[in-house]
């Protein structure tokens, strides 16, 4: 985000309180993967639009917004507060002794009432000021890893949510590089429409799922007629000018082992927490995440049911992130498959583009039991499975290599079960 407002010409200065990420990122070093974040980092930099520092006070002085983009991890299925509450503490504190209005733009996920009520509150107490003597928003981001500058410089739409009529003009100024539709509403409003986005495209994901589990226990159902029969609904699917528009949210209509990443599990578990707080029971978050936990196990399962014992036999990982472009494996269905397999005594193989790292830091011990491989390719005539998690695309070249005798998961439903002779294709 700071490097797209950057390039978008407003002067950004991003503080961390690690100095390792500091000093790599003022190098032009990103520390995460993004596709296109290397050479736009290195542009901004180039500039002097945009730098890092762990030097908050210093970063503050002359700045007209100062945005909380700290994590909110889920703990007991509750959001944690402790980052965002220290860095409110903070620019509190800076506040109290500078007489500059500063907005304070919360972008972290947090649940409805947080900001206009705990966030607002702890940067009174430490300033001593009062709303007013300062600007409150709340300015939710909608971006897909993987995809996420492409978001940025082209969002569908931008939520601002403002507490101070100050604070909605800077965030007007702040998104003026683009025409997109911007909805201006108080900050729960805001909370609220980041939270129900992602629930209604969980449910999609969960409810499909468990539609796909049903037809391989009636068995005889062409699973992926089945799908086309539903994306050709023209709500789903409108057909302007005589072509479909094959929305994406039709991606979010396909079977596969269920959802990863950082943002839908830990928000159905906030919202349920907080509906619970109020006395609702929330079933259909419960629901979700019920389906969810148990997906990626289906896949074991349907293996199973195609090869017998999976002891002893040797299996191809592809794809450990929980999706491609990006290096990110937080609760990625591969970390649930490979410890089933593992339990089920077979021979291990793994390999992804830029995951692996990730991938056996979340792992823990246990990755020792796997042989991680540089090139997949090699290993594909060693195995007796081939199960594709997430299909990034140097691994479409599956289905031009020569395979026969083997089986072949493709969990996410990515392929085409015609690309494959000689082979028995699975899908969920």
């Amino acid at each position: 985000s700071g490097v797209c407002l950057a390039s978008n010409g407003h002067h950004v200065t991003c503080v961390d309180t690690n100095n390792s990420i500091v000093k790599k990122l003022n190098l032009a070093i990103p520390t995460i993967y993004e596709k296109g974040l290397d050479k736009l980092l290195k542009l901004v930099i180039k500039s002097g639009k945009f730098v890092v520092s762990s030097d908050l006070e210093k970063s503050l002085l002359n700045s007209s917004i100062a945005i909380i983009a700290v994590g909110t991890p889920s703990q007991n299925g509750k959001i944690n507060l402790n980052d965002v509450l220290k860095a409110s503490k903070q620019i509190g504190k800076f506040i109290k002794f500078n007489n500059q209005f500063i907005s304070i733009i919360v972008k972290s996920t947090v649940i409805p009432g947080t900001t206009d009520n705990i966030i607002l509150k702890e940067i009174e107490k430490h300033s001593g000021k009062k709303l007013g003597q300062f600007g409150l928003g709340m300015n939710p981001e909608f971006l897909r890893e993987g995809n996420a500058i492409n978001d940025f410089m082209f969002p569908d739409r931008i939520v601002l949510g403002y507490e101070d009529k100050k604070t909605l003009s800077y965030l007007k100024k702040l998104y003026a590089y683009t025409n997109v539709d911007k909805i201006k509403v108080n900050t729960r409003t805001a909370e609220l429409i980041k939270y129900s986005n992602n629930i209604l495209l969980a449910t999609q994901i969960s409810t499909i799922n468990e539609i796909a589990n049903l037809a391989f226990k009636v068995k005889k159902i062409n699973i992926k007629e089945v799908i086309k029969g539903i994306h050709l609904d023209k709500r789903w699917n409108p057909i302007i000018n005589k072509k479909r528009a094959n929305p994406d949210i039709l991606k979010y209509l396909i079977p596969g082992c269920g959802f990863g990443g950082s943002c839908f599990s830990k928000d159905l578990q906030a919202i349920k927490s907080q509906g619970k707080k109020y006395g609702l029971p929330m079933k259909i978050m419960n629901a979700i995440l019920e389906v969810n936990y148990n997906q990626p196990l289906q896949t074991v399962k349907i293996l199973e049911s195609e090869v017998g014992k999976l002891s002893d036999n040797s299996i191809l990982l592809l794809g450990l992130s929980f999706k491609p472009d990006t290096d990110d494996v937080r609760n990625s269905p591969s970390l649930k498959i490979t410890d089933a397999l593992l339990k089920k005594g077979a021979k291990i193989y793994a390999h992804d583009p830029i995951a692996i790292k990730n991938f056996k830091s979340f792992f823990g011990k246990k990755s020792k039991k796997i042989s991680f491989v540089k090139n997949w390719k090699d290993v594909v005539k060693k195995v007796k499975i081939i199960i594709i998690i997430s299909p990034w695309n140097e691994y479409f070249s599956l289905s031009k290599m020569k395979i026969s005798n083997k089986v072949i998961f493709d969990v996410r439903c990515a392929f085409s079960k015609e690309k494959f002779r000689n082979v028995n294709y699975l899908t969920i």
